[in-house]
């Protein structure tokens, strides 16, 4: 499993919290790239709901990393 921001990028809107087959789910119906579809699949399911794109990518960037001044714009 590999995430990329582009992939990641697809579930930023998705309807959290969510379980895996809820994302994998809107994954498809939202037209995502079969490798966004491959990654959540080959996540653990405990029957839990992830709560954000955070706990399935620990790394995915936040606001706070990137570096400019939202009030300049």
């Amino acid at each position: 499993m590999y995430w990329t921001l582009e992939l990641a990028s697809y579930l930023e809107d998705a309807p959290w919290p969510a379980t895996k087959d809820e994302l994998i789910d809107y994954s498809i119906r939202t037209g995502a790239p079969l490798e966004v579809v491959e990654n959540l699949q080959e996540l653990e399911d405990d029957g839990q709901p992830y709560e954000n794109i955070e706990e399935i990518w620990p790394d995915y960037p936040t606001k706070d990393d990137f570096f400019f001044n939202e009030d300049e714009y």
